[in-house]
């Protein structure tokens, strides 16, 4: 916010930061005996997302940036699995969770894209 740096720039932290809104705006559907369970889990989950890109992005070792990017994209992952239980249990359909999905697999590529970018001998 106060810091622009040289991750603030990149698209997958504009889309990280799209995919926290959308995590916290899809759960306030959820009942409320979720509050402390399933929801809190997908938006840290989420969030973990973005404040891990963010964190590998100032590493300067590329085996450090490249873990902080793999731990973003496990999150991503995680919170696709609790959208699956989430469904299951009735909490959201999927017609309510399109915009999600299109921006979790837009997420997903991103930071897969950055993975790949670092070769480490």
């Amino acid at each position: 916010m106060f810091l622009q740096l040289g991750h603030t720039k990149l698209d997958a932290y504009a889309v990280t930061r799209q995919f926290v809104k959308e995590c916290y705006v899809a759960v306030t559907q959820f009942p409320n005996e979720e509050k402390f369970i399933l929801t809190q889990q997908i938006k840290r989950a989420a969030l973990s997302v973005h404040l891990n890109l963010a964190e590998g992005s100032s590493r300067k070792s590329d085996t450090e940036r490249k873990r902080y990017y793999e731990i973003a994209r496990g999150s991503i992952i995680e919170v696709d699995a609790a959208f699956d239980v989430a469904l299951d249990l009735g909490y959201c359909s999927t017609d309510s969770l399109s915009t999600l999905g299109e921006i979790l697999v837009k997420c997903f590529k991103y930071l897969s894209a950055l993975i790949n970018s670092i070769k480490i001998n």
